[in-house]
């Protein structure tokens, strides 16, 4: 190679990196994936009432844990201030399943894995724009453990992985409009 030709190859190699450089910090792309469709200038509370549990096998901590978490979902990714009533926006509902049911039956012709699944039935109002209106949409999520471990192990983790994929769910159809 020529002595001519390595300065062209250094020069061309120059400028590249400075107008790379140029693009990368005159040029900045912003995403937001948590945001909300939420048009502020109309809608600035929600109501989130407590969702009592009625499903037939009982988690006693499940209620509150399913309302808070759903609350702090409003108040961490939106501006609207969350209320208990009378919100522009409404949310209520119950929750109707918490059941264990038996899955992979093992040689032993016992379970060796256990489904926990969690519904939530949920209302939702739109006092500034109710053709976003819902009424008893059911929300589902499960999770599975090995069934040598007991319930009460792994209830509290699993919930909360349930409660977090249904409020987002939630969050998602009110709100996020994803």
């Amino acid at each position: 190679m020529t002595r001519k030709n390595i300065l062209k190859t250094c020069d061309f190699n120059l400028l590249v990196v400075l107008v790379v450089t140029l693009i990368l910090s005159s040029c900045t792309i912003s995403y937001k994936f948590n945001g909300s469709m939420v048009d502020y200038s109309k809608t600035k509370t929600i109501s989130i009432s407590d969702f009592p549990n009625s499903a037939e096998l009982i988690y006693p901590p499940l209620a509150q844990e399913f309302t808070e978490t759903l609350r702090d979902a409003y108040t961490k990714q939106t501006r609207l201030q969350v209320l208990k009533k009378g919100g522009d926006m409404h949310l209520e509902g119950e929750i109707v399943g918490y059941q264990l049911t038996p899955m992979a039956i093992s040689a032993d012709t016992y379970s060796a894995e256990t489904k926990l699944t969690l519904t939530v039935n949920v209302r939702f109002y739109n006092n500034k724009n109710p053709v976003d209106d819902f009424e008893n949409k059911k929300y589902t999520a499960f999770q599975t453990f090995n069934s040598s471990r007991m319930l009460t192990e792994v209830q509290d983790e699993l919930m909360k992985t349930m409660v977090a994929d249904i409020v987002d769910n939630i969050y998602n159809d009110t709100v996020g409009k994803w």
